[in-house]
């Protein structure tokens, strides 16, 4: 991580099905985090402060963000079709504090170094904050 500048997520369905599993994404975003360098998540990408965890405690616990909506999940049509919901999760098993906008509306929240955005619509508004931070 010392060669990059910040750490940037991207969202889709992916990130929940691996990256939320993944300790070595863990790692990444836990030493980002106690960097104090930027660190970028959007949509669905949250689902990696899930991989955060040790024996049950994340770094992020108590930091405000947003990510995609159990509301967005339910009105693209997967929300029955997923085995859980984004929303719910990061906030049961994180310990995070979640806000949100409208659906389909561009969103950020911004803690510390940590800069997350709710929906694909965000991507914009997230990447110009990031540059800013740059």
């Amino acid at each position: 991580l010392e060669d990059y500048d910040a750490v940037y997520l991207p969202g889709g369905h992916g990130p929940m099905a691996d990256l939320s599993l993944d300790a070595d994404v863990g790692r990444l975003l836990t030493q980002q985090l106690a960097s104090g360098k930027p660190l970028a998540i959007v949509c669905h990408a949250p689902a990696s402060l899930l991989a955060t965890r040790i024996h049950g405690e994340s770094p992020f616990k108590g930091y405000d963000i947003t990510c995609f909506t159990n509301e967005e999940e339910e009105a693209v049509g997967l929300a029955s079709r997923s085995t859980w919901l984004l929303e719910t999760e990061v906030q049961d098993k994180v310990g995070v504090n979640f806000s949100r906008g409208p659906i389909w509306e561009p969103y950020r929240v911004e803690d510390r170094n940590l800069i997350t955005g709710q929906n694909p619509h965000s991507a914009a508004i997230l990447a110009d904050r990031l540059l800013e931070v740059l």
